[in-house]
């Protein structure tokens, strides 16, 4: 059953009853009425109102406001692209940002000026119907703000990191060059080491990022060269802006990266990583692994 906003007992009483509550309306209005609290007011949304539920039981869970409950869940490693086609097919979300771009999304939270990827924090949001998506996004921040503070907080001594800004750029690089939990720390030593030392990151998740749309899922030699604000084969240090969401466990891998002198790594096929100290032992790694030569 729905409660629109300032409804009173009666209308309360009678939209149980359209909802296919079997009863009087006016024997309904008249229990709500008798068993109120004349302090209480009932709450508007969507009810769930089960078979054997009594008037009693009814009228409590219009007051505590025990509305039925939808989710989204935005997914680490996700893209500002990805987090808005999850908000466009979630269920009975009012999609207000659907006509605006990305900066008036920004500008509406509160953030004008700064850019929208990785601004978001992975986690299922729960909300009523008729919620905005505006009121997710903006749960989603806030909870990022506030994740990302406490990493920065708890930094380790001597990063090459300026702001907790660089930390997250760092933590969306880790996130997309992970397959495994264990292997976070160890990745986000590799990047601080070739920062501290000067070295290009080099790293293929940001070309992909730069490319955008261009993108086909076969990344080329020619788009390593391919000179983009993103790429950081082309250009030294962070990339402008993440590339993309990254959870807790990133987060925490980038601040606190693991104490290693290795300074490649590459993908072992099975979702973790083979480490390397030097350029002889990553190519070594490389034919192993990547080309199935010993």
């Amino acid at each position: 059953m729905t409660v629109p906003p300032g409804a009173s007992l009666r209308t309360a009483a009678r939209k149980a009853v359209e909802g296919g509550v079997r009863a009087e309306a006016t024997l309904l209005y008249a229990y709500f009425r008798l068993a109120a609290n004349p302090e209480q007011t009932i709450k508007p949304g969507d009810y769930e109102v089960t078979r054997g539920m009594t008037p009693q039981l009814l009228l409590d869970k219009l007051v505590r406001g025990d509305r039925i409950v939808l989710a989204v869940t935005f997914v680490e490693g996700w893209t500002f692209k990805q987090v808005r086609a999850a908000l466009a097919k979630a269920e009975h979300l009012r999609p207000d940002t659907r006509t605006m771009a990305p900066p008036d999304i920004m500008k509406a939270l509160g953030m004008p000026g700064k850019h929208p990827e990785g601004r978001f924090f992975p986690d299922t949001y729960n909300y009523t119907k008729n919620t905005s998506d505006l009121a997710v996004l903006r749960q989603s921040m806030q909870l990022m703000e506030k994740q990302l503070a406490a990493a920065w907080e708890a930094r380790a001594p001597g990063l090459p990191l300026k702001s907790a800004e660089e930390a997250l750029i760092l933590a969306s690089i880790v996130e997309k060059e992970t397959g495994t939990h264990a292997d976070r720390p160890e990745i986000a030593g590799v990047f601080i080491n070739r920062m501290k030392i000067g070295m290009r990151l080099q790293t293929d998740p940001t070309v992909i990022y730069g490319l955008g749309d261009k993108f086909d899922g076969n990344l080329r030699r020619s788009d390593l060269t391919t000179d983009t604000p993103w790429n950081t084969y082309t250009r030294a240090g962070l990339p402008p802006t993440p590339i993309a969401m990254p959870g807790r466990a990133s987060l925490i891998a980038a601040v606190q990266p693991a104490t290693t002198r290795s300074l490649y790594f590459v993908a072992r096929g099975d979702g973790s990583s083979h480490f390397s100290g030097s350029l002889e032992e990553h190519n070594r790694a490389v034919n192993k692994f990547q080309r199935g030569i010993q």
